[in-house]
């Protein structure tokens, strides 16, 4: 998000949390957050792909829905209204094309009407397959994880996103020679993904509750976390989101001399100015020396080496976390209690928790949907493995695929990798040294020079791993390590 739409959001979020009713915020929120997605969504030069990319948001998180409710939940009024409410949005936004001057919501001209008509009828069939038949679910939701995983491979694979783009060019009669893997940047997809995957995952647990149509398009494209997340569970939002609803807050007057609405605005105002002076003062700022592809190959070796890479882990914190704390600030103001993400990682002496504290809500997804089913699977086989190898398995694959999250190239592959090595040492090292060391709380010298060691080694070994991120190729981040090791 830019500056500009952040202040934007802030003075919104602001005027809904003193001048909206309770009870509308849900509106208000579902409104605002599909607008967003098409507001937030950066131009590309594909045709018209900067209205399709939101619009395909708003369809998958309807098809979600859709493949998840029982025909009694759907059919509520709240829901058909809310129904009516995003479908008259989509068709405002492309009417858009229409208005002169005051054109528009997305960063180039919307489609024709016609196209968004048909489209809109398509996605409506889709939705009605699980409603009119409940037993196609049990291959629909299947299917939609397939499909919400399959596109995110093609947008994190460098290869297949620019022949998708070659492809899209060609049909929207562009050509296909300028094709280039950047073309495709669908804002916000890697974080609806892993809500979308979620619902279903619960579903066929028979975990998630009743939800409405508004809750749950709300849920998926909240707009403080919509860019950057974080990932929050369907239960823990919509539990908010009810409650927040269920408020009485009388008229204005009394609004404004609410001791707890003037707590959440405070609270969520000064989280949102933190978030500023981490994001556009602190990693803006170290933006200027921090490693890039450029200074890697202009820097002599040695000790401006290791103050690049230093920035570069510096930055890359303040400018995620700052982001966050924006996120969770505009929630805050709403009554939305966003999870924490971020919890001082860089000050963690060991590299579990750092992982326990660094991106947390992406750590939690992936303990509970892959590396926790994982090893039940592993360890429940006729065939007994030995635990060492179940967790050699089950860390060293989870952070191979936090790795290709970020993109399917070599280089966070081999980020993955470190890291995932990484916690297996700890953890062996950890079983090993913890009844040889049990009587260190007699001795705190020895326990303080020992934690301070964890945490310079952990610290290094977390920024040695962002050269990497860094990187454009493994080629130049050999070069980097090349130079921070002067061989």
């Amino acid at each position: 998000m830019t500056l500009t739409a952040i202040l934007v959001f802030a003075l919104a979020t602001l005027l809904a949390g003193w001048l909206l009713p309770s009870r509308w915020r849900v509106w208000f929120l579902l409104a605002a957050s599909i607008l967003a997605a098409y507001w937030l969504q950066p131009s590309t030069p594909i045709r018209n792909l900067d209205y399709w990319f939101p619009t395909a948001s708003i369809a998958l998180t309807v098809i979600t829905w859709a493949v998840t409710r029982t025909p009694l939940e759907a059919a509520g009024r709240r829901s058909w209204a809310a129904m009516a409410l995003a479908a008259a949005l989509i068709v405002g936004v492309a009417l858009l094309r229409y208005a002169g001057p005051a054109c528009c919501v997305t960063p180039s001209r919307p489609p024709d009407l016609l196209r968004v008509l048909v489209v809109l009828g398509l996605a409506a069939l889709l939705v009605a397959i699980p409603l009119r038949f409940p037993a196609s679910r049990r291959f629909l939701v299947p299917a939609a994880i397939l499909v919400i995983l399959g596109l995110l491979v093609i947008l994190k694979s460098p290869a297949v996103a620019q022949q998708t783009s070659a492809w899209l060019r060609l049909t929207g009669g562009q050509s296909a020679l300028l094709a280039a893997a950047g073309d495709l940047p669908w804002l916000g997809y890697s974080y609806l993904a892993f809500r979308l995957v979620h619902v279903l995952r619960d579903y066929q647990a028979g975990k998630l509750p009743a939800l409405e149509f508004g809750e749950f398009v709300t849920y998926a494209l909240f707009y403080p976390a919509y860019t950057a997340g974080p990932i929050d569970r369907s239960q823990r939002f919509v539990g908010d989101l009810r409650s927040q609803a269920a408020k009485q807050t009388g008229s204005f007057l009394a609004a404004i001399k609410d001791p707890a609405r003037q707590e959440q605005l405070v609270q969520g105002g000064s989280r949102i100015l933190v978030g500023l002076f981490k994001k556009f003062v602190l990693a803006d700022g170290l933006a200027l020396i921090a490693l890039n592809s450029q200074n890697a190959g202009q820097v002599q070796p040695g000790l401006w080496t290791w103050v690049l890479l230093y920035a570069y882990a510096l930055r890359i914190y303040f400018d995620f976390a700052g982001y966050t704390d924006i996120a969770l600030g505009l929630g805050r103001m709403l009554g939305i209690r966003l999870p924490e993400n971020f919890d001082r990682p860089y000050l963690r002496q060991n590299l579990t928790m750092f992982w326990n504290s660094w991106h947390m809500t992406l750590a939690q997804w992936f303990r509970a949907y892959y590396f926790n089913p994982l090893t039940r699977y592993l360890r429940g086989r006729p065939v007994k493995i030995p635990t060492w190898v179940i967790l050699l398995l089950g860390q060293l694959t989870t952070m191979l695929l936090i790795g290709l999250w970020h993109g399917i190239t070599w280089n966070f592959v081999v980020w993955g990798a470190w890291h995932g090595v990484g916690l297996f040492i700890h953890n062996r090292w950890s079983d090993w040294s913890r009844p040889r060391w049990s009587g260190l709380e007699s001795r705190p010298g020895l326990r303080k020079t020992l934690a301070f060691g964890g945490w310079l080694a952990t610290f290094n070994f977390v920024a040695l791993g962002w050269v990497f991120f860094a990187m454009p190729s493994l080629k130049l981040s050999w070069v980097v390590f090349q130079k921070l090791f002067g061989f």
